[in-house]
């Protein structure tokens, strides 16, 4: 039974402070990183973490356990890169030491997000989290309130909302009074603690970013953006134009109504560009289409089908639109009169042609599924075979053991009884 005791490291502290890449392999290697952070850092508590992971592998040895020692880091860039790096770094380590079990050994909150990313691969026996002892003194205060003071992000965070909060407040407590001064500084408050609880500066250079990249990479998608934005703006339009031409426009299920009538089919086309301009990059980059870019248009279009017939049922309830009428029509030997269909009968054709467009999506987006699939497996299959026939190459990854081998000892012995 092998056991994988592992130092997680989501924001890379250790390879910023030592310029060493991870993962980390091997009892020696662990222990010499230890005096390279704390020579680089004494105060970081990532020393208190690597030599946590140092005594519960030390612990688990003296009880006759396989032990593998490793650090696994992140990624400095953001927090989705750093979880896909501690992701392929576990991935490398279940491929070339095979551990039963793990003990994850953390010293933050921000640490503890990885846990599930360990739990995905494997079984994890114990989460050690190490907690460093501080002085209650007045004297460890004051450092702690310089070391806060020297920060710069926490600076900008805290001290700078502060400080226009008591500029501002006097300002506006003379111009337009105390109370209405007070509620316009909360509701900036306010505001500025949604924006940072939810993230929102990370969503937009995320945004940002992504459309740079958009841009720089020349996708189709780009371009249908811009158009379904502008398709929206459009059904947007049509819509308001829609309850401003109703005669009696009071209440609110009625404008809602008419609203959604005239409105969805523009939105269900800028729905419909910008999936399409989203398909279309899948189509172009060698990676196989996700089933999910195909089935999209086809959920789209019956969406804007069932928004439709609702609406639509409810003005004709209302008097609002009239009824849809199939005029008269002769194809060669059939011919049909001119007959009306009722509100019910209509949504009920909506929605009937709703499902089977969404089954027909489903159905396409399965079978797409089931070849790409079997493509991969015969892919992989001839890569075995390629490989079955090559030596496997030895791992760099070291677990610090001796690097002598039992079945090498054995042959010597052998080789010594022939000599004599």
């Amino acid at each position: 039974m092998t056991t994988l005791v592992v130092c997680l490291d989501r924001t890379d502290d250790v390879g910023r402070k030592t310029g060493l890449r991870s993962p980390v392999v091997g009892w020696e290697a662990v222990r010499a990183l230890v005096t390279d952070v704390g020579l680089a850092d004494p105060e970081d508590s990532s020393v208190n973490s690597l030599l946590e992971t140092l005594r519960v592998a030390q612990d688990l040895r003296d009880e006759n356990e396989a032990v593998v020692v490793a650090v696994v880091s992140g990624d400095r860039e953001s927090m989705v890169s750093a979880d896909r790096a501690v992701a392929h770094q576990l991935d490398e380590l279940v491929a070339e030491y095979d551990p039963d079990s793990a003990v994850v050994v953390i010293d933050s909150a921000e640490d503890e997000r990885l846990v599930p990313i360990v739990e995905s691969r494997m079984q994890v026996d114990s989460v050690d989290r190490v907690v460093v002892r501080q002085a209650r003194d007045i004297e460890s205060t004051y450092y702690l309130l310089k070391q806060f003071l020297a920060d710069e992000e926490l600076r900008q965070t805290v001290l700078v909302p502060i400080g226009l909060t008591l500029l501002v407040f006097p300002i506006l407590a003379t111009v337009v009074g105390p109370a209405e001064g007070a509620a316009a500084i909360t509701t900036v408050i306010g505001i500025f603690l949604l924006y940072k609880g939810f993230n929102i500066d990370e969503l937009v250079t995320g945004l940002a970013h992504q459309a740079r990249e958009s841009l720089y990479s020349g996708q189709v998608s780009v371009v249908t953006y811009v158009v379904a934005a502008g398709l929206t703006f459009v059904g947007l339009f049509a819509g308001a134009l829609g309850v401003s031409g109703l005669d009696d426009p009071s209440g609110v299920v009625i404008p809602a109504m008419q609203f959604a009538f005239d409105s969805v089919p523009w939105l269900a086309m800028a729905a419909l560009t910008a999936s399409a301009g989203r398909l279309l990059d899948e189509v172009i980059s060698d990676e196989p289409i996700r089933s999910s870019y195909l089935n999209l248009p086809f959920i789209v279009v019956a969406v804007g089908l069932v928004v439709r017939g609702f609406s639509a049922y409810f003005l004709e309830q209302q008097g609002v639109i009239e009824p849809f009428a199939v005029p008269a029509a002769e194809f060669g030997a059939l011919s049909n009169e001119r007959f009306a269909v009722t509100a019910g009968e209509r949504l009920a054709l909506f929605v009937v042609t709703a499902i089977v467009i969404s089954l027909i999506g489903a159905r396409i987006a399965s079978y797409f599924s089931e070849s790409e699939s079997a493509a991969l497996v015969d892919a992989d299959a001839d890569v075995d075979s390629d490989s079955s026939s090559d030596a496997s190459p030895q791992s760099e990854l070291t677990d610090g053991g001796p690097t002598g081998s039992p079945v090498d000892g054995s042959d010597g012995s052998r080789e010594n009884e022939a000599d004599e």
